[in-house]
């Protein structure tokens, strides 16, 4: 039997958002133990270390790294111009866990896989929602073929998103596609694997000007006979009655519905709904199943368990690795420049 929960101690570095209503929750429901944390405000470590009972708080990742070394996992959620200083200060074969996205660009995050891969360090990403509980459900149900093959996945988001949350956002030359889309984008790759062409197309809206984008629409291209395609706007002001967050999956024998309510009336949410038909089934129609955990904080506990049986040699290479990130950062690239190229001018058939 696989021993999926190894006792291999984490240290996190950072102690923003992400990292107290995601990574330490997770962690606790997972079970794992979080040996010590270090931020730049000391003061934000320090109330996160006694909200999560952490055994340690650093003053610096230089103390943090000469206490344990190469016997714990790296995780840490900060900018990613902060990611190559950060792993220039951990030990060669360190194992790591990156927050995403993995660079602001493509050219960024090869320069950090190749520093990563340079120091023999076992790397992964924190492209999580593949892990979402809903969404290893339906890869179950998948694999148990009872939806057939696969002809269809849209991912539709049309929601109000208070983005002031996030300050840093405003100063960034990508946004929508680099820090949200960039889910659904690396949660169909890991239903069907690389595209071998991605269309794009990211919008402004006039109540957000002062970010780079809000709405997006991706197609991205398997062939003639798999539609993959990706819709999000963000700017839907209009109460939350009508928005809508969900990932629907056909196939020839069955298709899957499901709504990750956590985007919806933002930040309060509303709850999940995992639904499916079966053309089999001697009573056809759709149907609700329960499904225990959701994408916030559930799915943080997929990617560090990874991390950990790979470290633990129990699996060969972790599902998230930064090798497999690196493909979803070239998804996203090459949706940036599809948005540059633009379409077909239809003045030039007339």
């Amino acid at each position: 039997m696989i021993n999926n929960n190894p006792d291999i101690p984490i240290c996190i570095i950072g102690a923003g958002g992400i990292v107290a209503d995601a990574h330490l929750p997770a962690y606790k429901i997972g079970g794992f133990e979080v040996k010590g944390i270090v931020n730049r405000n000391k003061q934000k470590a320090t109330a996160l270390a006694e909200k999560f009972k952490i055994a340690k708080v650093y003053d610096t990742i230089e103390e943090m790294v000469a206490e344990n070394g190469t016997n714990v996992i790296y995780d840490f959620a900060l900018p990613a111009s902060e990611i190559i200083p950060v792993l220039e200060q951990l030990p060669e074969k360190a194992t790591i866990l990156i927050q995403k996205p993995y660079g602001e660009s493509l050219e960024e995050a090869k320069a950090i896989h190749e520093l990563a891969q340079s120091k023999q360090m076992l790397a992964g990403v924190n492209f999580q929602m593949r892990f979402a509980p809903y969404i290893l459900e339906a890869k179950q149900m998948i694999k148990e073929e009872k939806l057939g093959a696969i002809t269809d996945i849209e991912v539709y988001v049309n929601v109000h998103t208070p983005w002031n949350l996030w300050d840093f956002l405003f100063t960034k030359e990508r946004m929508e596609i680099n820090y949200h889309s960039i889910h659904y984008i690396d949660l169909i790759r890991s239903f069907l694997g690389t595209p071998e062409k991605l269309f794009a197309r990211t919008f402004k809206h006039p109540q957000s000007m002062q970010l780079a984008s809000v709405k997006s629409n991706i197609i991205m291209d398997y062939g003639d006979m798999v539609r993959a395609t990706i819709h999000t706007n963000h700017n839907h002001e209009f109460g939350y009655q009508k928005q809508e967050s969900y990932i629907k999956i056909e196939g020839e024998k069955g298709a899957i519905k499901i709504t990750f309510g956590a985007l919806i009336d933002y930040p309060h949410g509303v709850s999940d709904v995992f639904e499916y038909v079966l053309l089999e089934d001697k009573n056809p129609g759709w149907k609700q199943k329960d499904i225990d955990g959701t994408w916030f904080p559930h799915a943080f506990i997929g990617t560090m368990q990874q991390m950990m049986l790979a470290k633990a040699g129990i699996i060969e290479k972790p599902e998230n690795s930064i090798d497999d990130a690196l493909m979803t950062m070239a998804c996203v690239e090459a949706a940036y420049a599809s948005n540059q190229i633009g379409g077909i001018l239809i003045d030039d058939f007339l």
